[in-house]
């Protein structure tokens, strides 16, 4: 058995990122991640880098306007090369970050707790013993697959991860699921052109936000192609060289064929394996590692960070848990989860949709008076001269403070203009701070002076 001071379970952006900082200390790290094609973590090899990737080639594609469906799908085939080209370069980054730290050592293989203090890694080679006095657990989410007749035995069927390793262009895409990563596939497969059905049995798309911000969502979405069902999948059944989906819609039985289906219906924190009754270590209801506001599990000498500890699934957030953890070894340890404010984020369809802090729904339902600010992004300048007009700003401010409550921008550059808007309710800023700060011009950002300039009228 090989002793360490420190054992990271997962090759995440949080454990990558602490493995770094504890090896400049001095310390003997291990670093434990299942798949050689995971260095790295969830976000560059099959989440943030490479669906961004191919939204931006989706993107580039329209601008060709190609007009036969070969080209369409040559066009993919590249993007998908290239995808895979940016991605094995940054994996092996990763890989050399950490390896060339004398202190680290990398261990390919499934972790599983043997007890409190020690860890069974099961590799290629046989099973290593691990001990530490402190654990970190980075192991993401991994995604949900619905129980659905015939979804299991499909050939058709594909999760976001492994539609992305295709290089055929499907003539027809269902997607099941209309969440975030169900909307970003639907935008990003309607570029390269792909006819896309999406199958979703809420009443209301996008549920979490705003009516009008939602209606404009799926108006941009169905000039793209892209046709919404609220419906109930009954099964999937595989044919000569395609798959039927029967669903239920308005109390009518319905069936798609289709040449894939994309099932995104969400993800789930990924302890499968793990062995962490041998740790003692509890779980939530929802099938997430219980932490405390400082992520130590119900086992104070192990952590856990990232989307295994449910909440917000986002790589910055995975990022900022290993702060509040470091921040516990070496800081004051007054940092905890509790001093998150107004969490930005951002949706990659065409165009973007971003958001920061309460929707006019929610701060409504919390007891403000509110005061409302919408701005067509087609009144723009830096839109019309970009030939990107699709779109809604929308701000919410409390009407007795001028405190900026949320805001919700679906329009070009969204993802970039939202930290702006964050920055400024952070700070305590009122609208009128945005409202007449100096933008340069012609630019995105400066549709901030006019949409805050709305709740004055």
């Amino acid at each position: 058995m090989e002793h360490f001071e420190a054992i990271i379970i997962g090759f995440g952006k949080g454990g990558k990122t602490l493995a770094a900082a504890l090896a400049d200390r001095g310390k003997k790290v291990a670093v434990i991640e299942q798949s050689k094609m995971m260095y790295g973590g969830t976000c560059i090899n099959i989440g943030c880098i490479p669906t961004k990737a191919l939204v931006h080639h989706s993107k580039l594609s329209q601008l060709k306007r190609l007009s036969s469906f070969e080209d369409q799908a040559s066009e993919y085939r590249s993007a998908i090369n290239k995808k895979t080209e940016l991605i094995a370069a940054m994996r092996q980054k990763n890989f050399e970050n950490l390896d060339k730290k004398q202190t680290v050592t990398l261990f390919t293989g499934k972790a599983s707790f043997a007890s409190q203090h020690e860890i069974s890694v099961q590799t290629e080679t046989g099973n290593v013993m691990l001990h530490s006095e402190q654990i970190y657990i980075n192991t993401g989410a991994t995604t949900v697959i619905p129980e659905i007749d015939g979804i299991q035995e499909s050939k058709h069927v594909y999760t976001s991860t492994s539609l992305m390793e295709q290089t055929a262009l499907p003539k027809r895409l269902v997607i099941i699921g209309a969440g975030y990563i169900g909307l970003e596939f639907a935008s990003m497969y309607a570029g390269f052109g792909s006819e896309v059905i999406v199958l979703d049995s809420h009443r209301n798309l996008l549920e979490r936000e705003d009516r009008d911000i939602a209606q404009a969502v799926q108006s941009s979405l169905e000039k793209k192609g892209v046709t919404f069902h609220n419906a109930t999948i009954e099964s999937v059944r595989d044919v000569e060289h395609a798959a039927i989906v029967t669903y239920a819609e308005a109390d009518q039985k319905r069936q798609e064929t289709t040449d894939v289906v994309l099932v995104a219906t969400g993800r789930k924190p990924n302890i499968e394996g793990l062995q962490l009754s041998n740790a003692g270590i509890a779980i939530t209801d929802r099938g997430a590692i219980q932490v405390n506001e400082r992520l130590q599990t119900t086992v104070p000498h192990i952590f856990a960070m990232g989307d295994v500890v449910g909440g917000l699934q986002f790589t910055y957030i995975s990022l900022d848990d290993q702060r509040i953890i470091m921040d516990h070894l070496y800081g004051n340890k007054r940092r905890t989860t509790q001093d998150r404010q107004f969490v930005p984020y951002s949706v990659f369809i065409d165009p973007p949709l971003s958001r920061v802090g309460l929707t006019e729904q929610e701060a409504v339902a919390s007891g403000h008076e509110v005061k409302i600010a919408l701005l067509p992004a087609a009144a723009i300048p830096r839109a019309k001269l970009s030939e990107e007009t699709e779109g809604l700003l929308k701000a919410v401010v409390d009407a007795q403070t001028d405190r900026i409550l949320g805001c919700t921008l679906f329009c070009a550059d969204s993802h970039e203009m939202i930290n702006i808007v964050q920055i400024a309710m952070v700070t305590g800023q009122p609208y009128t701070f945005l409202r007449d700060h100096i933008f340069t011009h012609p630019s995105m950002s400066e549709s901030l002076n006019d949409l805050f300039q709305m709740i004055s009228h």
